[in-house]
């Protein structure tokens, strides 16, 4: 990455390019539903035959970093989708979007996230991908919640220093249940989790059928569980097996682009795969390519039209 130092002397530059023309799908900008029945938003796509995109960290690209309001509004503006976020905590209680432990590579400052308090890190600008300078801050976790409600469902993923009664506070202050879905890496994550937030919905890894016999026998009700089946191996046998439970799909082709399944698509034009995902029973796709994701799903005509399950264009 770009020393800091070089960072600020181009600032001028990256502000510049910090809004690329957006390659749109379906004339966004683009609202989902955030209240109501999440699980029913989800069932009406399946039973249309449609698959929606998870944009991993907001979905950056260059000029837009992750976990960045103005990046999530631009994948909106592009298709629609649910935004992936990554929640911290100052040591002061505030809690944030910061996917690493330190403030190094996402912003112009440095230290650990448990250290610097949020006055600070609130002064911060964020940099994107390749390093650059934005015009765009950390944003707070109250201050996305506030900007998705009636825009976008988010995929909630906590960081060490993320507080789990906290965080689910928030979202219920922002009457934002009904748009989000809580991942946990764990059994004990996921058990507290539902007991602290018994109605949102909780995305959970299963990689085979026993899997969410398991997490249902611990006490999380099917219903409750939105089972995500990795990033490597595509299952067909174990999406008709959660299907046959009522359980949403979710596959991840994000990842290092030298090893994950959108750098493979992307080096070797088979976007195509996308579509083919969805039509073997994949519901959301968790991808580092939103745009190109839905551009597939579109083509494929699996990507949901204004006026379908509750989504529509902004305005309409």
């Amino acid at each position: 990455m770009k020393s800091k130092a070089l960072m600020m002397a181009a600032s001028a530059v990256a502000v510049l390019v910090a809004a690329p023309a957006i390659a749109q799908v379906g004339g966004g900008p683009w609202e989902m539903p955030t209240d109501g029945d999440l699980s029913t938003t989800l069932d009406c796509l399946e039973a249309e035959g449609l698959t929606i995109i998870s944009a991993h960290r907001g979905g950056p690209s260059p000029g837009l970093p992750e976990n960045a309001i103005p990046t999530m509004d631009a994948v909106l503006h592009a298709a629609p989708a649910m935004m992936e976020i990554d929640v911290a905590a100052s040591p002061d209680g505030v809690h944030y979007l910061m996917h690493d432990r330190t403030l190094n590579r996402t912003t112009t400052g440095e230290g650990t996230v448990s250290d610097v308090p949020w006055e600070e890190v609130s002064q911060l600008r964020l940099v994107d991908e390749a390093g650059w300078l934005t015009p765009y801050k950390v944003p707070t976790f109250a201050d996305t919640l506030a900007w998705a409600k009636g825009k976008t469902v988010l995929q909630v993923d906590f960081k060490r220093t993320a507080d789990f009664a906290t965080v689910i506070s928030e979202i219920r202050e922002a009457e934002m249940a009904s748009g989000v879905i809580l991942i946990a890496y764990t059994q004990a994550q996921a058990l507290r989790l539902h007991e602290l937030a018994p109605e949102m919905l909780i995305s959970y890894s299963v990689n085979a059928p026993e899997g969410l016999d398991e997490i249902v026998a611990a006490g999380i009700p099917a219903e409750s569980i939105v089972a995500f089946t990795g990033t490597r191996t595509v299952r067909p046998d174990l999406y008709e097996a959660l299907d046959a439970q009522d359980v949403e799909v979710i596959f991840g082709t994000l990842g290092r682009p030298d090893r994950s399944l959108d750098g493979i698509f992307a080096r070797f034009g088979t976007d195509e795969r996308y579509a083919e995902l969805g039509e073997g029973g994949v519901d959301i796709i968790a991808t580092d390519r939103p745009r190109a994701a839905a551009a597939a799903l579109a083509a494929a005509e699996r990507l949901p039209k204004s006026g379908t399950c509750g989504i529509n264009r902004g305005g309409n």
